[in-house]
């Protein structure tokens, strides 16, 4: 007979008043906000939550910061059975520290989590929390509006034995890293991308629309060729006709002057090979909100690009993401010819005007209910 409070104790984790607290008794010194290496300090705790088939989820521990001991068979080093998400808390001009619209990552971590076969979770008692790890390692959040606190969450796969299967052991695991702004001043530093459809990102019936790991590490041998020809970062097609997809990391956006004389806001589609990023969404929504101009979640082609670019429609393209927000594109170069695009001869006006209202949130100047304060 099925067993519904089996299938609780599996997927549910124990609620947050559970959470058992030890804090570090030597502390860190603190970094200087306007000199930090994006991911390379972290803080004094970090969050571990246990997770085996045979008892469920254990009781959340907050920890001092420390390496984690793995079984050498552990099925995350073997087979990649892991996910992670990115997300900021920030310090606001009130002092107050803010989440920016955490529920759609841990929506995103859920989903996640079920294309990668580890156990679900309750999202309302994981972000509990994070919420109480940020909250002991407040002053790590940077005093500082160009400057923020990365939050990692992870979820590995733990089973101890070699063969491609479900896992029967898993962890949760949250560390914190304060990190500076992408960006110098309130310049947006433009970006070069090699696009090449030699190379493929996701595809249909991937796992392309899910966080893990898995993404990123596949990629790192087209970023290194990007490099070599004097680009930033890749510019992803997808499909015969060589579909724009993503930036590096990043969702895009092209601003310009559609095929059929609207100016427009174009995305790729979350067809299932996209990524469906907060920021993106962020964008997408603000955009509707303001209502001036068209904005299509759409297929975009580098021949819609090139015809765009010759009768000049094109007015700006970026990338969007929780580390940059956005991040302007210049050059693409593609079938051996740099493409120029005029985001930074327009100013980057609708880029710099996107940074301006969401830092405007995440750091308190506008109040909004995108945010959650937690002190």
């Amino acid at each position: 007979m099925f067993n519904f409070s089996s299938l609780m104790v599996l997927f549910f984790l124990p609620q947050a008043k559970d959470l058992i607290i030890t804090p570090a008794t030597v502390l860190k010194e603190k970094p200087d906000p306007n000199n930090m290496v994006f991911g390379t300090v972290f803080t004094d705790h970090m969050l571990t939550i246990e997770w085996s088939s045979e008892s469920g989820w254990e009781k959340p521990h907050i920890k001092p910061f420390q390496n984690l001991s793995l079984h050498p068979g552990s099925s995350v080093l073997h087979y990649a059975v892991e996910l992670f998400e990115g997300m900021k808390a920030f310090r606001g001009v009130d002092n107050k520290i803010r989440l920016f619209r955490p529920s759609l990552n841990m929506d995103r971590m859920r989903r996640s989590a079920l294309r990668a076969a580890l156990p679900g979770f309750d999202k309302e008692e994981l972000m509990e929390c994070i919420q109480q790890l940020v909250k002991l390692d407040q002053e790590w959040v940077p005093y500082s509006t160009s400057a923020s606190l990365y939050i990692r969450p992870t979820l590995i796969g733990t089973e101890p034995s070699l063969g491609v299967k479900k896992p029967t052991k898993a962890m949760i695991f949250v560390i914190l890293s304060p990190v500076g702004s992408y960006f110098s001043g309130a310049t947006l530093n433009p970006v070069s991308l090699w696009a090449n459809p030699k190379f493929v990102r996701a595809w249909k019936g991937g796992t392309g629309d899910c966080k893990l790991g898995g993404n990123y590490g596949s990629s790192l041998f087209a970023q290194c060729e990007a490099v070599d020809n004097g680009c930033q970062q890749v510019l992803w097609l997808y499909g015969e006709d060589n579909q724009i997809t993503e930036v590096g990391t990043m969702n895009l956006f092209l601003y310009w002057i559609n095929e059929n004389g609207e100016e427009e806001l174009a995305t790729p589609p979350l067809d299932g090979i996209i990524l469906p990023g907060v920021t993106r969404q962020s964008i997408l929504d603000l955009a509707r909100k303001w209502g001036e101009f068209k904005v299509s979640e759409r297929y975009l082609t580098m021949g819609d690009l090139t015809a765009a670019l010759e009768q000049g429609r094109v007015k700006e393209m970026f990338g969007s993401g929780t580390a940059c927000v956005v991040c302007p594109v210049s050059d693409v170069l593609y079938e051996g010819q740099t493409l120029h695009i005029p985001s930074m001869e327009n100013g980057t006006k609708l880029a710099s005007r996107i940074l301006g209202k969401l830092t405007d949130i995440q750091y308190g100047r506008e109040e909004s209910d995108w945010t959650i304060v937690i002190s």
